[in-house]
């Protein structure tokens, strides 16, 4: 069998050296690094672009071209992350709590190839796992159920309290809240419409998408427009590209064991249908802050090593993916639901085939994975002096492309109108939680893992009954999740001296402009949970306790602040920090750069950037999305900065072109209707995006 598999890794090899197969694999590479840059976009519009270019291929060179994207889409997303703290896509999300403060002490150039050299070693680390492990664990892959498919997705969502850092009934608020949203949209059991508010739009639930950009991107894009300064303008100097990436690259090998250990946590998570790309790095980030010595002090304010562990596991996630893709026909993500695709078109059926007569195949997709990693990890580190200058850029010179690229990755979701108002809303939001000292990573989780808990408790129980519950990996992981929920508790209690300890410290109730928030969530889940009581039973019993269980955890939290005496929690934080054993918790979010900013300032202009926002809506609404984006960069370049015309008509100019022939022409985008084009149909000839 060994024997069979070296001879078959072998072949493939030789097979992928062709030059016409290397080539499509560079051809991949490129684009996938392209569509992981731009926000929003992905490498799933890209695979589904680059599927009819496939069809007079052989298969190794199908493979090549469509693996090279989809393993070097991750390679790109953190740079729009560490530079601007936009995601380029949901997986890379995690990175922006420690990349944007390196990005902003003036540590681009590192944080940049500490990204590429871990995003490197973790998708080959994966592709290396995918190779070893496929005729291992097919029989194993083949007793998973949906019993453990939900237990793996409860152990996801019991990072909530470690992402939640010291805020943790905020953090459980938030968590519960993204549950609900989840929720949001037809009941696969009772076909019940549920919080969709007549919109057409929500029967199948607000995209991931924009939920991502607007509470992650932004935010960081409005701080950036109060403070009216250059993203690394803290910084005394910008460390220079050379120095930065040695850096970097030195980081990762130093912290060689973290790779390793998040890389095989993504390898493994990506082998789980249904879990999802966006979560993986959240749980590795998350497992870092638990492990690591000293993370909870320096997580989130610039630590090289959260980027490392998010972004390891981010890559190594596609060749666990392949997994299940290959041994059962079972997609491991959208991306390889696609790669399906081109299985059929060039015969190649999923199963015991794949790890028989074509295990050549199987193995040319390992290199495929494995190669691509390294070339886009090479293209990257070639640029990365480049891209690590933006950061010192003025903010008129960067937000009308970066704005103008997130409304086109948003629209991605659904393709609707809708997605535009859902980024907006979580734009707000973000900010608002942002400012307010609430974490927004535990409400992302809940958005990916909500609706996967749900649906595989009601199959599990119409399935196996009660039983399900006493399945041994079942009780292993379930185990594993309410340590993880519990654990901070037990903290707690230790830190104050027990439980009569946290009783204590209360005194004459106080009220400040922060508890806003409390009153707008408990508002919000308390409407939402009116509207579920009158649902039927099976549609309303899992958005009831979950709802429940915000307005308690918001309501405790409410009063906690309100009563408890801030003196006494200092003294509690500082001696819990000094006795061994107990962990300082920390804010898991980017610090908000307007904090010593006058707060009327700060309303002010976060109102201009909001509006800058709905004029742009505005406008595409009126005249469609391509003659909105010279318009837009022109006045806010403009009006915002008084930046010069030989500045302002370039970047107006060649935004538009990129546009144009990127997404109009090459992806064919279907842009929403707009009034002129509705008046006037003989313009929509005329004028693209109408």
């Amino acid at each position: 069998m060994e024997a069979n598999m070296l001879q078959a890794a072998g072949q493939a090899f030789v097979m992928l050296m062709d030059p016409f197969r290397l080539l499509m694999l560079f051809s991949g590479v490129v684009l996938g690094l392209v569509l992981g840059i731009l926000p929003g976009i992905g490498g799933l519009a890209g695979t589904a672009l680059l599927l009819p270019f496939t069809f007079n291929m052989d298969p190794y060179a199908a493979m090549a071209l469509l693996l090279g994207l989809g393993s070097t889409t991750a390679t790109g997303d953190p740079i729009p992350a560490i530079l601007f703290g936009v995601p380029g896509g949901a997986g890379s999300a995690a990175t922006v709590l420690d990349g944007l403060p390196m990005a902003k002490r003036g540590e681009a150039g590192r944080a940049l190839s500490a990204a590429y050299m871990s995003s490197m070693m973790g998708g080959i680390f994966g592709a290396i796992l995918m190779g070893i492990s496929l005729p291992i664990l097919r029989p194993i892959m083949l007793y998973i159920g949906s019993p453990e498919l939900l237990a793996f997705a409860v152990l996801g969502i019991s990072m909530v309290a470690v992402l939640a850092g010291n805020a943790p009934l905020r953090g459980l608020v938030a968590g519960c809240l993204g549950l609900m949203i989840s929720m949001v949209g037809s009941d696969p059991q009772t076909g019940t419409l549920r919080w969709t508010l007549d919109s057409l739009y929500l029967w199948e639930g607000p995209p991931l998408v924009p939920i991502v950009l607007g509470l992650f991107a932004l935010p960081e894009l409005a701080d950036l427009a109060i403070t009216r300064t250059s993203i690394a303008a803290g910084s005394k100097q910008l460390e220079t590209s050379v120095s930065g990436m040695i850096h970097g690259a030195k980081d990762c090998f130093t912290h060689w064991w973290l790779v390793l250990r998040c890389s095989w946590l993504g390898a493994a998570l990506g082998a789980v249908p249904g879990i999802g790309g966006a979560v993986v790095d959240w749980l590795a980030y998350g497992h870092a802050l638990r492990t690591e010595k000293g993370a909870a002090q320096t997580f989130g304010t610039g630590d090289v090593r959260g980027v490392i562990a998010s972004e390891s596991a981010n890559n190594s996630r596609e060749g666990g993916a392949l997994v299940p893709t290959v041994a059962f026909g079972v997609p491991g993500s959208a991306g390889m639901a696609i790669l399906l695709g081109a299985f059929m078109i060039h015969g190649l059926v999923p199963g015991p085939d794949m790890l028989g007569k074509h295990l050549n195949v199987t193995y040319a997709m390992v290199w495929s994975v494995a190669l691509a990693n390294v070339l886009g990890a090479g293209l990257c580190y070639i640029f990365s002096g480049q891209f690590a200058k933006l950061a010192t850029l003025r903010y008129t010179l960067i937000m009308p492309s970066v704005l103008g690229i997130i409304y086109i990755g948003a629209f991605q979701g659904s393709r609707n109108w809708g997605d535009l108002w859902t980024l907006l809303i979580f734009g707000v939001l973000g900010w608002s939680m942002k400012q307010m000292k609430w974490p927004r990573p535990p409400l992302i989780l809940g958005c990916v893992l909500g609706d996967i808990v749900e649906r595989y408790l009601f199959i599990s129980i119409q399935r196996y009954g009660i039983d399900w519950f006493w399945r041994p990996i079942v009780l292993v992981i379930f185990a594993i999740a309410a340590l993880g929920l519990f654990r901070p508790l037990i903290a707690d209690i230790r830190a104050h001296g027990g439980i009569k300890g946290m009783l204590s410290g209360f005194g004459k109730p106080r009220i400040n402009f922060g508890m806003v928030m409390h009153v707008f969530m408990m508002g919000l889940i308390g409407y939402m949970v009116w509207e579920a009581s009158h649902w039927n039973f099976s549609a309303k019993i899992v958005p009831l306790i979950v709802g429940g269980l915000a307005l308690t955890f918001c309501v405790v939290s409410l009063l906690n602040e309100m009563f408890r005496d801030p003196q006494h929690v200092i003294d509690i934080s500082i001696a819990a920090a000094a006795e061994e054993g107990i962990e300082k918790k920390i804010h898991m979010d980017v610090d908000s750069g307007t904090s010593e900013m006058d707060q009327k300032v700060v309303v002010q202009r976060s109102a201009i950037f909001f509006g800058w926002l709905l004029a742009f809506m505005a406008s595409m609404w009126l005249i469609g999305l391509i003659p909105t984006v010279p318009i837009f960069v022109v006045a806010l370049m403009r009006l915002e900065g008084n930046e010069p015309w030989k500045l302002v008509i370039p970047q107006a100019v060649g935004l538009t072109i990129f546009i144009y022939i990127v997404f109009d022409q090459l992806l064919t985008i279907p842009w929403p209707p707009t009034l002129i084009g509705t008046l006037f149909p003989a313009l929509k000839a005329l004028i693209p995006s109408m």
